[in-house]
């Protein structure tokens, strides 16, 4: 029998086609003419601030100065092959140390984590580590390996590359360590405790509980470091290898002229907006999740 019949035989009138009221449709039409209204004014203000900046910057005496030495056309094609090259260096400088970072941070977390007294020394030497690492600049941390470690002649000694690699990386493991702790504190004891309840050990409640829920919530933050990691790659170039930034520096002392300056920074930011595009969504949806859960 089907649903039609069913609902006759029952008493009940079959479900009406739904059809919104008058003054549905008219607020409807009324949310369609202020998006429009608003997409309409926010273009034409933006072009008119556009329009203007172009004018007074160009209009403005030095000008041609700055062009010629910051925006020069033909200089900036010269040195695109070099500086791109150099690009690809600091590419995969920053997925190895991204991938080490996260390790040592994420390591040094559980270590903090750790309850019981004879975990103490452990956990002693983690908090020692951030504290000290989040505390001192990284071009310090760099300098004394790049170009201390080297001076003491010690066989085995890696290159400066991979110094710089693991300067970037403990520097970076103390910050992401904070924010992978921060993310398992939240965790409610309550989570722990009925994992445990069920049978499972101390590291499969961190596998299969803790760490997928404290990551979900850090991941707007964690991204974030990535993003500055990505920019602070390019301090490699203090070492010597030619980076994007040394390559840019290179054509800059045989042009002298400033343009693959700007030429590796336009690099880095086009290299820089898919990771920050993703963190951005990442973050307005940790918010919308938030908020959902809230309103229950």
């Amino acid at each position: 029998m089907t649903a039609h019949k069913t609902l006759e035989v029952g008493g009940l009138e079959p479900p009406t086609e739904y059809h919104p009221s008058v003054w549905q449709r008219e607020r409807e039409a009324y949310r369609r003419r202020q998006t429009f209204r608003s997409f309409v004014i926010a273009t034409i203000s933006t072009a008119v601030v556009g329009v203007t900046l172009v004018l007074v910057i160009t209009g403005s005496p030095g000008w041609e100065r700055v062009k010629q030495t910051f925006f020069n056309a033909e200089v900036a094609l010269d040195a695109l092959p070099a500086v791109a090259e150099g690009l690809w260096l600091n590419l995969r400088l920053l997925v190895g140390c991204a991938i080490g970072a996260l390790t040592v941070g994420l390591l040094t977390a559980l270590a903090r984590t750790l309850r019981g007294p004879v975990f103490f020394p452990l956990r002693a030497l983690a908090t020692l580590y951030t504290y000290g690492f989040r505390g001192a600049p990284l071009i310090i941390v760099l300098y004394l390996l790049v170009f201390g470690v080297p001076g003491l002649r010690l066989s085995g000694t890696p290159s400066v590359l991979v110094l710089g690699g693991i300067a970037l990386v403990i520097t970076y493991g103390a910050y992401l360590a904070e924010v992978f702790r921060a993310g398992i504190e939240s965790i409610h004891p309550s989570q722990v405790a009925a994992a445990r309840s069920l049978g499972l050990t101390y590291r499969q409640t961190m596998r299969h509980v803790v760490l997928p829920q404290a990551i979900r919530r850090v991941s707007p933050p964690l991204l974030n470091d990535m993003v500055a990691l990505q920019k602070d790659v390019g301090l490699i170039s203090l070492a010597g290898p030619i980076d994007a930034i040394r390559a840019a520096q290179i054509e800059t002392a045989q042009s002298y002229n400033f343009t693959p300056y700007v030429v590796a920074g336009v690099l880095f930011i086009l290299l820089a907006i898919p990771l920050i595009a993703v963190t951005d969504w990442v973050t307005l949806r940790a918010a919308r999740r938030q908020s959902a859960e809230g309103a229950r």
